[in-house]
């Protein structure tokens, strides 16, 4: 592969969108591709002089251990090109070998990925490494419009040597965590059980399971109180509304009784008004997490892929890079301009026009501050946009136009209405003046309860009054979104890292659930580390080591320093977990057992009753649904997904009655289905071949489940030598 160029220089992106924005931004004409398939870079040439953009896809180098070896704790590891390291990064060899080629003939080298810790180390590594050089000039921008990419390139900045470093701490240091206290726990599982199954924890995702583990505890061991409450439905003015006793739980029945009876068929009358003006200041700018938590809670998408359709905006130059602490927006990003520019799109012209109309525009902002990058905003660019773009572009742009409003005003009214001498109250809230919650559109909507004119010694007509048997309720569960905000609170994690770390828990099958479910699996784990080695789920040591990793970035602390503390404390740890290994083996056998038999059952079988549970096929890899009335002659049996973590649900299809389970393949967005691959809400999914496929795939693993059970006594094994040594054990008795 030859560029065909000749004395350019070579400018590294992070990603194949990023390649191309770049080119188009800085080119003087229109720019030429290169390459093949999807691995392709851009050439230009500018004021004359010739110009490459060269795409990364991530990270092209990732940290592996030197030689071969199972034991811990390990500490010697290198960096090597990713698709050497892991067959599921094979994908990035094409645009490592374009890398290497490129930077043969470039005479120069300007990088321009991502800014922040990992930009700069993807960058840094390139340089580095394939490019065999130690600086170079660097473009630094919050957005890819052409605008910033421009004046980027123009006024380049130098490469953030702190910031590698303190990237390069965070590799390190996860490396250093997550391989030898993964291999800690399986190696002990091996020597309890004889077994290999992987448990992995880190050194930010123990400290995050135990959290949620500590809550899931709260939940399960709650225990609810009974108590009373009184409701009396009442007509004020022309309304019906129901008006609640003014205490709002009671402990003794015997109490509400009284109560009860004390105000039936008694007359009500308005004793008191009271009313209270509230002014609520406009939102603060969105930061990753604040922003994250909201698209979850307004569209459902998980942070995984929100942050994943965030990304995909900041590419396409829609709003800026949305890793970022701050919730500041700096007056040099051009507040009327960009307000001008969304004031273009009908759907925010009158919103985004009454703004700048304002004599000076000043946004709300929180305390929150990034030393890399501002708030998130919108930057007016306008682009054609999938559904899924266009809800969080919406969000965005309502929020950067909010931030701007003026305070809402809102009316809350309490009205004491006195019934045979109990007092009952009911509650009105209204909005005076709108403010900003105008321009936030329906993400703003408050609950209004608009109660008629009332008067103080108004008679209230009583319908009935009436008692209600309520219990206390445990602690919420947390959202997807709230978890993220709690994250932040505990200091754990970082705006980066924290919706990766929640999605490995769940590709682990540690939680489950859009309410946060703690599974069986992770909670004994959590329970078994904070019990025998509490450093592995300390958010306190966490929280030390992000401290000093901002100390690097800030130039306070070197990397070494910090890297050899953390290899102390790892060799600490980990003669605590060898002199306690078959302990927490034992532990951790009995636990991964018992959540493979809970994740194993997935429903009754519709033909005989039966239990149906996950199989799998030890000559092939393949699991499969069977019933365990197969002893008694059912043949029922459904394939399976290959990959993915398989949950029960505990409900069934209203089409073809089967269990419907969740399938949860590695990173990506879990999904549900039911066992029947021939039911019609699989039409879409199957063509005829692959239905025959899996009908096919179904008849053999019910044909061999059936093969390897004994003739003599009926128990099935699992394999066709366990059967073998089986059958011989009838023959030494006979």
């Amino acid at each position: 592969m030859k560029s065909g160029l000749m004395g350019y220089t070579l400018i590294i992106c992070e990603k194949p969108s990023a390649s191309k924005s770049i080119a188009e931004a800085l080119a003087d004409g229109k720019p030429t591709k290169s390459g093949e398939g999807k691995a392709v870079w851009y050439e230009f040439e500018r004021d004359g002089k010739k110009y490459v953009t060269a795409p990364a896809v991530g990270h092209l180098f990732t940290l592996k251990q030197q030689g071969k070896g199972w034991s811990y704790p390990v500490f010697d590891v290198e960096w090597i090109p990713s698709y050497k390291a892991n067959k599921m990064a094979a994908f990035s060899q094409p645009y490592f070998i374009n890398m290497e080629t490129l930077a043969k003939d470039a005479e120069d080298v300007i990088v321009a990925t991502d800014y922040d810790d990992e930009g700069e180390v993807i960058g840094y590594n390139i340089l580095k490494l394939i490019c065999g050089r130690k600086t170079a000039p660097r473009m630094k921008f919050s957005t890819m419009t052409k605008t910033e990419l421009l004046e980027s390139f123009i006024k380049p900045s130098k490469i953030n040597n702190n910031q590698v470093e303190a990237g390069y701490t965070r590799h390190y240091l996860d490396m250093y965590w997550g391989v030898n206290f993964t291999r800690a726990l399986t190696l002990a599982i091996k020597v309890s059980a004889k077994r290999f199954r992987i448990l992995s924890t880190g050194r930010v995702q123990g400290p995050t399971l135990h959290m949620l583990s500590k809550h899931e505890k709260k939940i399960k061991e709650f225990v609810p109180k009974p108590f009373w409450e009184l409701e009396a439905d009442i007509t004020l003015g022309k309304q019906q509304i129901k008006a609640l006793y003014e205490k709002d739980k009671i402990w003794e029945k015997a109490e509400a009784e009284k109560v009860l009876k004390s105000s039936t068929g008694k007359k009500g009358a308005v004793t008191d008004i009271k009313k209270k003006i509230m002014v609520q200041k406009p939102p603060k700018p969105y930061n990753t997490t604040s922003f994250l938590a909201d698209i979850y809670r307004f569209f459902g998408y998980s942070p995984h892929q929100a942050m994943n359709i965030a990304e995909s905006l900041y590419q396409a130059g829609l709003i800026s890079y949305p890793r970022t602490s701050s919730e500041k927006l700096p007056p040099d990003i051009n507040y009327a301009k960009i307000i001008g520019s969304i004031a273009k799109n009908p759907k925010y012209a009158k919103d985004a026009g009454s703004l700048l109309k304002k004599t000076g525009l000043r946004p709300e902002e929180g305390s929150k501050t990034d030393p890399a990058h501002p708030a998130i905003y919108p930057t007016g660019e306008q682009k054609k946009m999938g559904d899924q773009q266009q809800k969080v572009y919406d969000l965005c742009v309502r929020r950067f136009l909010a931030c701007f409003g003026e305070p809402a005003k809102r009316e809350s009214q309490k009205v004491s209405i006195s019934i045979g001498g109990n007092t009952f109250f009911v509650n009105g809230k209204r909005t005076i003046e709108p403010g900003w919650t105008a321009l936030y559109g329906k993400y703003g909507a408050r609950y209004e309860i608009i109660l008629p004119q009332t008067e103080k010694g108004d008679n209230v007509q009583v319908k009935k009054v009436s008692i209600l048997d309520k219990q206390t309720s445990p602690p919420a569960r947390f959202s997807q979104g709230s978890v993220l905000k709690e994250m932040e609170n505990h200091g754990i994690g970082t705006k980066a890292t924290r919706s990766q770390i929640l999605q490995i828990l769940y590709n682990r099958g540690y939680v489950i659930g859009r309410s946060i479910e703690v599974t069986e699996l992770g909670m004994q784990l959590a329970d078994i580390l904070e019990k025998n080695v509490q450093d592995l789920v300390s958010e306190k040591l966490t929280r030390h080591f992000e401290q000093m990793m901002e100390e690097i970035a800030a130039g306070k602390r070197k990397r070494e320093d910090v890297l050899d503390e953390a290899r102390k404390k790892i060799e600490k740890i980990g003669i605590a977990l060898k002199k306690k290994e078959k302990k927490i083996g034992d532990e951790l056998t009995s636990a991964v057992i018992a959540t493979q038999d809970r994740q194993s059952i997935l429903g009754k079988c519709l033909k005989c009753g039966g239990t149906l549970k996950v199989h799998k096929n030890w000559r092939t890899g393949k699991r499969f649904v069977g019933c365990s009335g197969y002893k008694n002659g059912c043949r029922v049996g459904f394939p399976l997904p290959r990959e993915g973590v398989i949950m029960s649900t505990e409900k069934e299809c209203e089409h073809c009655k089967t269990p419907i389970i969740q399938v949860r393949p590695s990173g990506r967005r879990p999904f549900r289905m039911c066992l029947d691959p021939e039911c019609k809400t699989k039409e879409e999914w199957l063509d005829k071949a692959k239905l025959k496929q899996v009908q096919d795939e179904s008849k053999r693993n019910t044909k061999l489940a059936e093969k390897l059970k004994c003739a003599k006594c009926g128990k099935s094994m699992k394999s066709q030598r366990s059967l073998s040594l089986h059958m011989k054990k009838h023959a030494d008795e006979k």
